[in-house]
């Protein structure tokens, strides 16, 4: 492959490891594990296969094999463990630091074999609370500390995208249940992440609820156009970047005395930039959720 990333500072190699750059320094002492190469001024850079090496021998460490054991295998051998292991184990976190490297690598084949081994034992619903979830949150904090660029995270982000809208394809053509009530999911305007929402509706559908979903940057005024067609209705919303912190409990209140004008009607709200909000400052039909899973659990 052209155009990946094939130098990693040690930094890079603890943010995408878990691994402290300082055991990192000691496991090279002691054990000689990785072979970093130096710069004129001396500073670490890790290859691609040491940082293969490093999640191999994280993955190894996790699952209770002691570091001086993992350092008398041969360098062949340490894949060949992390399969064996992984067979017969939580497969997780490996399927979890394949991500990583399809990521990192822009790798499309790596990401469908890895998916591709998870669904043989998991349903889609798992994979995405037990691998996907915890992945993307380590994604955000790479981007964060500039391990990865944006193109990584749209990368991975929109693999996983196209994996959430094949399932809800399937369900579309289910009829939803007698007299369900209608749940609108929206991202509020400059909202662009929409993977947790577009896995809500996707609950949703497979809950035999009927959902309309509206997707990214929804003014709130075009909401009120939904009151006409629909009588039951919940709203549900993800922040993630926006509303801004300071202006949430008034978007909320806006929300409230706009749209939740009749006795069922609902708004569900969860995300990021909710966690610094004093819920008992908030309207009555305001339901704030600390995640996905609660959420859905509540319905």
């Amino acid at each position: 492959m052209n155009n990946i990333q094939v130098n990693f500072s040690i930094k890079d190699l603890e943010n995408l490891s878990g691994i402290k750059a300082h055991t990192i320094r000691i496991w090279e002492k002691r054990y000689n594990l990785l072979s970093p190469n130096r710069t004129e001024t001396n500073i670490r850079n890790y290859s691609l296969s040491s940082l293969q090496k490093l999640l191999n021998i994280s993955y190894l460490n996790n699952n209770g094999l002691k570091i001086s054991k993992i350092a008398n295998l041969k360098e062949e051998e340490i894949p060949i463990k992390v399969r064996e292991i992984a067979s017969r184990a939580q497969v997780e976190d490996h399927a979890i630091n394949a991500f990583k490297m399809a990521m990192i690598n822009f790798d499309q084949v790596l990401f469908y074999n890895t998916y591709n081994n998870l669904i043989e034992k998991k349903t889609f619903s798992e994979i995405f609370y037990t691998v996907f979830l915890p992945l993307l949150n380590d994604v955000g904090l790479l981007w964060q500390t500039s391990t990865i660029t944006p193109a990584n995270e749209h990368f991975i982000s929109n693999h996983i995208k196209q994996k959430i809208l094949i399932n809800i394809e399937r369900l579309q053509s289910l009829e939803p249940k007698p007299k369900s009530k209608t749940f609108v999911l929206f991202l509020p305007e400059n909202e662009i992440h929409d993977i947790g929402l577009l896995f809500i509706n996707y609950q949703l559908r497979s809950k035999g609820y009927h959902t309309i979903f509206l997707g990214e940057s929804v003014p709130m005024d075009s909401l009120k156009d939904l009151h006409e067609f629909f009588d039951d209705i919940t709203f549900i919303s993800y922040f993630t970047i926006y509303p801004e912190a300071e202006t949430i409990e008034d978007y909320l209140n806006k929300f409230n005395e706009l749209l939740l004008i009749d006795k069922t009607s609902d708004f569900l709200v969860l995300g990021p930039k909710l966690a610094s909000v004093e819920l008992s400052k908030l309207p009555k039909k305001v339901n704030v959720f600390n995640s996905i899973e609660n959420l859905i659990k509540d319905l």
